[in-house]
């Protein structure tokens, strides 16, 4: 048998034998009941979604679901939001969507009244800045930062300010991004705890960029992170989800 053939069979059987090498299990039992929210405009979100759901259930015994809606602009909508108790089947809402110009505030009233109702989330990267042109406060009351604009993309070392928090145990000291951009935050919520911060290369001020907000006794946690593609191929960033997850359910190990 040549080298090569040897390795590729290695690396086969490696494949078949542990495929989730290296990711820890944070929560066995009953399946978790998630539902990611999706869509919108300026990411991959058919990769990042199968990516998310693909990781995350490695780590976390899960089952999913999925709604893409709203196309591909900043001024989409999700119909779920219109049916009475929408997030009640689940145990977490995952937000990883991108309609920075959906302002309508009875709309987004719909959306915060089922968290505060006590459905846990997680919110990535562009949610943080969905509903940005809204007058009201109440979609960033619910993720405990404000957001209105991002900086260039680079890779950016991540620094633990709260290494003892649950949701960060095995999180390593450090870990540099791949690619992805850095959002400045302009307010840190009262509710909210900044778990970890990346330094801007343009001014040198730290921003927060993992967090946890008790949402009137409701667990979310966040993270700005998760732009790029490369950023979810990384175990390391998935990981972070699973953990974030987990933990906003209450069962984190």
């Amino acid at each position: 048998m040549s080298r090569n053939l040897f390795h590729l069979v290695a690396a086969l059987l490696a494949a078949s034998l542990f495929p989730a090498s290296g990711a820890e299990k944070h929560y066995t039992g009953k399946p978790l009941r998630l539902l990611l929210i999706t869509g919108g405009c300026c990411h991959n979100y058919a990769f990042q979604s199968q990516a998310m759901k693909d990781g995350v259930s490695a780590r976390v015994d899960s089952e999913w679901k999925i709604v893409n809606e709203g196309g591909t602009g900043t001024r989409g909508q999700i119909a779920l939001y219109d049916q009475a108790d929408w997030a009640k089947p689940f145990d977490v809402v995952v937000h990883n969507e991108c309609f920075a110009d959906t302002k309508d505030p009875e709309y987004i009233g719909k959306i915060v009244a089922a968290h505060r109702a006590g459905t846990p989330a997680v919110v990535v990267h562009c949610a943080m800045h969905t509903y940005r042109a809204a007058a009201v406060d109440a979609w960033r009351e619910f993720l405990g930062v404000t957001s209105l604009h991002h900086e260039h993309q680079s890779r950016y070392p991540v620094t633990l300010i709260a290494p003892d928090h649950a949701a960060l145990r095995g999180f390593p000291m450090s870990w540099t991004t791949p690619m992805d951009e850095l959002y400045i935050i302009k307010k840190l919520w009262p509710g909210a705890t900044a778990l970890a911060t990346s330094v801007s290369e343009k001014t040198g001020e730290s921003q927060p960029v993992v967090w946890v907000n008790d949402y009137h006794g409701t667990r979310v946690f966040g993270t700005t992170y998760g732009h790029s593609d490369d950023t979810f191929r990384d175990p390391i960033f998935i990981d972070l989800l699973a953990r974030g997850i987990a933990w906003s359910a209450g069962k984190l190990k």
